[in-house]
Formats: C-alpha cells, sequence, structure tokens
C-alpha cells in the first residue's frame, strides 16, 4: 500500500491503459492517484497513473502527461505540508475470471463493436486495438474510451471491480450506443427519403403544367377554385374570414406539404355546408293536419301539438312579427317499439315543406361524434349534426334524434351533455364542431327525439325536451293501419297488385289477438308480409290469379296460433289473479299464484321479483293477517301453513309497488276458497291500512287489458284523473271499477 496524491477530476475518467494529458502540476512525483469528483468529494475507486513528462500547451499553459497503471481503492487522507491531499492507495489487480464465464460476453461485446465501429465509419485502426485486447477485464475497459459514454457511465464503469459485472455493464452501455446510432441512421434516411421524394413531385408538376400551357390546357389554381366556391357558398363573415384564413395558409405551403390534404379537407365540409339555404316552410295547420292524418292513424296528441305549434308561427309571419328562434319545437315521442315514432318525422317534415334527415343515437358513447373531432387528429371528421346539416341541403330541416334513451358514456365523454346545447333553444344559436371551430346556428332546426323508455334520459337533457307519450295501439286501429298503410306497403314490397291479395278483417283480427299481441304493429306487417310472400309464390306458379285469405286459412300460412287466451284457464281455481304490469315495450298482463304448503307461517316468493314487489307481497300478506277474522279466515292457518308466492315468467325480472292488489286479492281467494272472476284484472298499490294508492302506466295497462279480452278493470280511485288518456276505444270496450281500499276489490274481483 502506497501513499500518493490525490487528484479529482471534474469531466474526465481515466481507465487503465489509458494515456492521458491534463493541465495539472505534479513536479516531483512518480505516482498519483486519480480518483472522479462525486458530490463535492471524490470516489474510492481510481486509477494509479505514472507521471511522465511536462508539456507546455498552447496559449502558454504547462500540463503533465499520465499513463493510467491499474485500478485502486483509497484508504486514509492527510493533508501533507504543502497542502496536498494524500491517501492510502491499495493496488487493486483484475482477476481473471474462468474462461466459461466471459467468453460469450467478450463474443457479444466484440460484435457490437464491431457494429457500432461500422455505423461510425471506422477505418480499422480501433477494431485492430480491440481486437488486440485479450484481458476480459481490459475488454471492458475500452468501453470507458468513446466520447459517447456520458461522465456517470464512465463512473459506474471504472468502480465495476468485479470482472463479469464490468463486462456485462459494459455489453449494456454500448447495446445502448447502439440502438442510438441505428436510430440515428433511419431518422437520416426517412429525411433524405422524403426530401427526395418531395423534390421529385415538384419537377413532376413543374413538368406537367409546361405540358399544359404547351397544349393550351391551362387550368385555373386550386386556390382560385376554392376561393371561387367560398365567395359562392354565402358564409357568415365570420366563417368566411376563417375560411380566407385556410386558404392563405395552403397558397404559402403549396401543393407538395403533407398538410395541405387536410388544409383542403377542411375547406371542402366548410363549403359543404348549406350556409345561406333555408327551406320554404309552409305554415298551414290544415295542411299539415290532413297529412298527418294521411300517414298515421291515431296519435292525436302528436298531430294536435304540431298543428298548434305550426298556427303560433303562422299568427306571428301574418303579423308581421320577428321570428323567434325560441320558439323551435323539441318535441320527444316516447313509447313501445312498432308505435309509428320514427315515421312522424318524416310526416312532420312533409307537412312543413322542409328537408328530413334521421340520427340515429342508439349506441353512441363518443362525444366526438355530436361535436367532431379536433383537426389536430389523424382522420379527423365534423359532428353528426354538421354532416346532417350537409346532407339535408338546407339549415332548417327536421332532424329525428332516433333512440335518445340508448346514448351512453364512457372514457371517451358523454353525448348527452354535448345534446343538451343541442337541444336549448337559448344556446344552438351559437353551436361550435370541434372540427369546424366555427359558430352554427341551431335555432331554425327542428329537432324531433324519440325513445322507448323516459328513464334512462339524462334529467338535464330530460327537460329540455316537450316529452309527448305514445300508447300502444288499440285492436280497431291495428285494423285500420293493416288495411291503409301495411297492406300497401307489403304488396308493393311483393309485386303484387291489390287485387290479387286480400285479407279479410277478421283474419286481420286474429293475426293481432292469436300471433302478434303488440303494443305497435311491427310484428304485424311481419305476419301480413308473410301472408303476401305465401300469395305470391301460388301466383308466380300459376296455381291461382287471387288469393283472398281468411281467418281460417291463417293455420296454413302462419302455423299454429302463438297465443292463448290463459285468463279464464289460470283464473278457475282459487289463489290466482289477474293484474296489470308496463314494460318498455307497452302494457301486458301478469299472473299472481299462491299455494298453501306445510310450514311455519312464512312467505316463499318465486318468480324473479325485485325489492319493490317483495315489499308489496310482504304488506299483502300482513294485510290478510289483520283481516283474517273479518274476511272468515281461521287465524291457526298462518301458524301451520307457509304462503307460496309465485309470478309466472321467471326468467324475466319484476319489480313495482302496482301489483300490491293483485297478490292481496290472491292471497284471500287461496285462504277463502272464492275463484277471482275470469274477467276482472286489477292493479294499484296497497297501504297496510286497505288503502289503494294510486299508480303509472293506466293508458298502457288499459290497453294491455282490452288485448287480453279483460272486460272489467280495477283502478285506483286516485288515478281517475287519468281516465282522460285511455283511448276512447278502450273506454267503451272495458268496464272501469274504481277503488279506494281493499274492500272495493273484494267486492269487485269475486
Amino acid at each position: 500500500m502506497a501513499t500518493l496524491k490525490l487528484i479529482a477530476l471534474d469531466d474526465v475518467v481515466v481507465f487503465p491503459g489509458m494515456d492521458v494529458t491534463l493541465p495539472i502540476d505534479v513536479e516531483n512525483e512518480s505516482h498519483v492517484f486519480l480518483v472522479p469528483r462525486h458530490d463535492n468529494d471524490y470516489a474510492s475507486v481510481g486509477v494509479v497513473a505514472k507521471v511522465g513528462d511536462r508539456l507546455r500547451l498552447p496559449g502558454g499553459l504547462r500540463a503533465q502527461a499520465l499513463s493510467g497503471l491499474h485500478r485502486g481503492i483509497a484508504g486514509a487522507a492527510q493533508t501533507d505540508e504543502h497542502g496536498d491531499l494524500r491517501v492510502a492507495v491499495e493496488d487493486h489487480d483484475d482477476q481473471t475470471p474462468p474462461p466459461d464465464r466471459t467468453q460469450e460476453l467478450e463474443r457479444e461485446y466484440r460484435a457490437v463493436v464491431d457494429e457500432i465501429l461500422e455505423l461510425r465509419g471506422d477505418d480499422g485502426r480501433i477494431r485492430a486495438f480491440v481486437r488486440s485486447i485479450t484481458e476480459p477485464g481490459a475488454l471492458a475497459d475500452t468501453a470507458g474510451y468513446s466520447p459517447d459514454l456520458s461522465y456517470e457511465q464512465k463512473v459506474r464503469l471504472l468502480q465495476a471491480l468485479d470482472v463479469v459485472e464490468r463486462l456485462q455493464l459494459a455489453l449494456e452501455l454500448q447495446r445502448n450506443r447502439l440502438a442510438e446510432l441505428q436510430l440515428r441512421k433511419r431518422i437520416r434516411e426517412d429525411v433524405d427519403s422524403g426530401t427526395q421524394k418531395q423534390q421529385r413531385e415538384y419537377f413532376l408538376r413543374k413538368q406537367m403544367d409546361s405540358i399544359r400551357k404547351e397544349l393550351g390546357e391551362d387550368e385555373a389554381s386550386v386556390a382560385d377554385e376554392y376561393r371561387t366556391k367560398i365567395a359562392a357558398a354565402g358564409m357568415p363573415d365570420a366563417v368566411r374570414e376563417q375560411a380566407e384564413r385556410e386558404l392563405a395558409r395552403l397558397e404559402r405551403m403549396g401543393d407538395s406539404s403533407g398538410e395541405s390534404s387536410m388544409i383542403r379537407t377542411y375547406l371542402d365540409w366548410l363549403i359543404a355546408v348549406p350556409w345561406s339555404k333555408r327551406s320554404e316552410e309552409h305554415l298551414d295547420p290544415v295542411h299539415a293536419r290532413q297529412v298527418l292524418d294521411a300517414d298515421h292513424a291515431g296519435l292525436e296528441d302528436v298531430k294536435r301539438r304540431i298543428t298548434e305549434y305550426l298556427a303560433v308561427r303562422k299568427l306571428r309571419s301574418d303579423r308581421g312579427m320577428a321570428d323567434d328562434r325560441r320558439s323551435g319545437a323539441i318535441l320527444t315521442l316516447i313509447g313501445p317499439p312498432g308505435t309509428g315514432k320514427t315515421s312522424i318525422g318524416e310526416s312532420i317534415a312533409r307537412a312543413t315543406g322542409r328537408a328530413f334527415v334521421r340520427m340515429s343515437l342508439g349506441g353512441v358513447r363518443d362525444e366526438a361524434e355530436i361535436r367532431g373531432h379536433r383537426r389536430t387528429y389523424i382522420g379527423a371528421l365534423p359532428g353528426r349534426l354538421v354532416r346532417a346539416l350537409r346532407d339535408a341541403g338546407t339549415m332548417n330541416p327536421v332532424i329525428l334524434l332516433d333512440e335518445v334513451d340508448k346514448v351512453g358514456a364512457d372514457w371517451r365523454g358523454d353525448p348527452s351533455a354535448a345534446l343538451l346545447e343541442v337541444l336549448d333553444p337559448a344556446q344552438n344559436s351559437t353551436f361550435r364542431d370541434n372540427y369546424l371551430a366555427v359558430s352554427f346556428d341551431l335555432s331554425r332546426v327542428m329537432f324531433i327525439g324519440t325513445a322507448n323508455v323516459i328513464d334512462t334520459i339524462p334529467g338535464p337533457l330530460r327537460d329540455r325536451m316537450e316529452i309527448i307519450e305514445i300508447p300502444g295501439y288499440t285492436e280497431e286501429e291495428k285494423v285500420e293501419i293493416a288495411k291503409r298503410y301495411l297492406m300497401k306497403r307489403q304488396l308493393e314490397a311483393t309485386g303484387l297488385q291489390p287485387s290479387q291479395c286480400e285479407i279479410a278483417d277478421d283474419a286481420i283480427r286474429a293475426i293481432i289477438e292469436d300471433y302478434t299481441r303488440e303494443a305497435g304493429v311491427r310484428n304485424l306487417e311481419r305476419e301480413i308480409g308473410a301472408i303476401c310472400h305465401n300469395a305470391a309464390m301460388k301466383i308466380a306458379e300459376g296455381k291461382t290469379d287471387r288469393v283472398k285469405v281468411e281467418a281460417k286459412d291463417l293455420h296454413g300460412i302462419l302455423g299454429a296460433r302463438r297465443f292463448e287466451s290463459e285468463v279464464a284457464m289460470r283464473t278457475s281455481v282459487p289463489g290466482v289473479a289477474t293484474g296489470l304490469a308496463w314494460t318498455p315495450t307497452g302494457g301486458d298482463i301478469l299472473f299472481v299464484e299462491c299455494a298453501r304448503v306445510p310450514g311455519s307461517g312464512k312467505l316463499i316468493l318465486t318468480g324473479q321479483l325485485g325489492d319493490v314487489m317483495k315489499e308489496s307481497a310482504q304488506a299483502a300478506l300482513s294485510l290478510v293477517k289483520a283481516r283474517s277474522a273479518s274476511l272468515g279466515i281461521d287465524e291457526s292457518v298462518f301458524e301451520k301453513s307457509d304462503i307460496h308466492l309465485h309470478v309466472p315468467a321467471g326468467a324475466i325480472p319484476k319489480d313495482g309497488p302496482s301489483a300490491g292488489v293483485a297478490m292481496f286479492i290472491a292471497i284471500v281467494s287461496l285462504l277463502t276458497g272464492r275463484t277471482v272472476k275470469s274477467d276482472v284484472a286489477m292493479t294499484g298499490e296497497i297501504s297496510l291500512r286497505g288503502l289503494v294508492l294510486p299508480i303509472g302506466g293506466v293508458k298502457n295497462k288499459a290497453l294491455a287489458a282490452m288485448r287480453a279480452g279483460i272486460t272489467t278493470v280495477l283502478l285506483p280511485e286516485r288515478n281517475r284523473k287519468d281516465f282522460e288518456e285511455i283511448p276512447e276505444g278502450a273506454r267503451q270496450a272495458l268496464n272501469f271499477v274504481w277503488l279506494s281500499t281493499v274492500d272495493d276489490a273484494i267486492a269487485a274481483a269475486f
């Protein structure tokens, strides 16, 4: 162990075998200890260097030639009489590891170095120097000679005393360096290729221009064409200025720029919007009502609202009043599938003389579908509203927002939030699309929304809509729709003449009762289509020239009846009551069945019932127990028996309090042995005091009762206010009994 003068280096790392010249003064020293500086201190591992000749550098500076010998480990330090720091240095000589541990590392290291030198264009001298080194430790140290490694990387390499670890570290550093050089080469080649391509395109374009001039086919420039189109588009001043700015950018960069195609697409969309075009609106309520009546049977509320809207617009126009931008009607039609919600939008457009565009919102989860994508994204496009205006060709079309209740939301945003601005007459005059980044006046647009259920429409969005509920059709309305519309449409679809195929009224009624039973007419049209196809086949085969279908012929064409009247069968025994339910596809009947089994007084509930419906069943049983004496029920029955209450169609979830009356009557029927009338259906919530509370969906439930062959419907007294909403046909076909307490239900049901 020798005591040597310590030289701390800030920006250079000396390795064993390396010759360096440093501007230091080490006169009278034969050896020094060179260490890297580390955090205002010096590292513990350094290099013992032999002091060589003194040299004079340009400018008169003096320097010292040094030769790195081997690594050393710093020990105790002290300051001598000259103020120099001296340390005790323990020599560290590399221990040669077994060849099997280093051979593969050495081979890989030499290969990586060869690739680096090839990329850097070495003339062979460095490659020969590396090949001449046989010791693995010295081979790893050659990585520290590279000027491309950072100071910190070289320090890590110097401090690696284990030869294998040092060789692994050197290989890792050289691999990183190789990857960086390869990336630089690819970038350089791509840039050179792009430059050559642009130059080639430039020369070809110039040649084409020269050829056109020689042939006398000189065309106006792209910029002049866009300038002409912008002037003819009738854009608002702010939009025209934006278009002219983009056109100026296009002229500056030329067609050879990659961004020019994006600017041209943007300008094409700006020009495609019908800024100054508007349909001439027909403000004639009488004509509008005639069109709506001709296209749709029923739907009186919708027709009345449309005609009222047009009447207000007509009166304002006749009095010379300015058009109120906030007078636009935002109607939303809520009803079961197949009731004509979508097709009524087309009738409204035809009645008002406006263009019609349908926007399907079912399953839309990206807010950019409404507002458009920003131009920074590749493949960006305007939103659906801008595309709808382009397709309509006017700024005041009827836009049907179909399936508003099925709009979703995820990490890409909430489309329903974007619709808030669209459907607010106070805001939509300045709607901005993210792609075009200019304001649009949507206040002239007439929006019509459609949905199956209102519950899934967000509250703020629902608040901006005028809700019109569309009930299911009565049987008479369905017959009329089939004769006036569906039959005509299916005859055209199959190529038949009206005289070649006829469906009798009794056959249409049989299809409605035995094959469809729906709130709308979609399945009814399918069945009529099947009959028309069958007739077309017979006529095409030459078997007949004319087909008339009676009710008795349906079995051979449509197969066996799909629906049977189960009311009489299910209520022919005690313990069964018929209830009424509301579903997203309209009203429906349900059966509540009770059975008594030996037990300890428990209530067993089955049929996929929700929490609210389970609570209604428990309340019904408690009410029966409380009134057991007046009902003539032995109280011991509740101690020795369990009551099993089941609502069939167990695969369908059911919930809500409106089955309370039916559950109470079913339990009373079971325990008293009395049978419920087969033509009676009931609905209503019950309280523990025996009161019958109001429920919703009266209109749809009444129509469901009529479709099922029910003649008497029991409704809560507090729902009498909803009686006027029930269609006239249902009011005449059904007998309504109004319930204040469960006693009224007992009197009417048994």
